[in-house]
C-alpha cells in the first residue's frame, strides 16, 4: 500500500503553482533529492492538495490566514514567500499592513517589525 496519493499531489501542485508561481515551485521540486523529495511530495499533497484544495475558504482569505499564522510563528523566510503568494492571490498592500498590525497586537511589536521588514522586501521587489 502506498501512502502517496497522486491525485492529491497533482491537485496540490496546481494550487502551489497558482499561489507561489510555477517557476518557484518547479525550481524547488527540481532541487529536491532522495533525502528531501519525500517531504516535498508529502507537503505538496497534504498542505496544498488537502489544505488548500478545500474550496470552503477562498485563496485570498487562506493567504491572509497564512500571513497571520506564519508571522505569529516568526518564520520570516516562509512569511516572505507567502507574502508574494498573497499578492498573487489578490491580497492588497493595505490588507498586508492590517495583517501585520494584528500580528503586532497578539505577538508583539518586535514580530510586527520583522513582518514589515519582510513585506518591504517583497513590496519593493515586486513593485506592489
Amino acid at each position: 500500500m502506498s501512502l502517496f496519493d497522486e491525485d492529491l499531489f497533482e491537485k496540490g501542485l496546481a494550487q502551489r503553482k497558482a499561489t507561489l508561481g510555477a517557476d518557484y515551485v518547479e525550481k524547488n521540486l527540481a532541487a529536491a533529492d532522495g533525502f528531501t523529495r519525500p517531504f516535498q511530495e508529502a507537503m505538496t499533497a497534504w498542505c496544498w492538495g488537502f489544505g488548500w484544495g478545500d474550496e470552503t475558504i477562498d485563496r485570498k482569505t487562506r493567504s491572509m490566514m497564512n500571513l497571520a499564522m506564519i508571522g505569529a510563528l516568526g518564520k520570516m523566510h516562509e512569511w516572505e514567500i507567502h507574502c508574494r503568494g498573497a499578492i498573487n492571490n489578490g491580497v492588497t498592500k493595505d490588507e498586508i499592513r492590517a495583517i501585520i498590525h494584528v500580528v503586532g497586537i497578539y505577538c508583539g511589536v518586535p514580530q510586527a517589525l520583522e513582518c514589515f521588514r519582510a513585506a518591504r522586501k517583497v513590496l519593493d521587489t515586486d513593485g506592489a
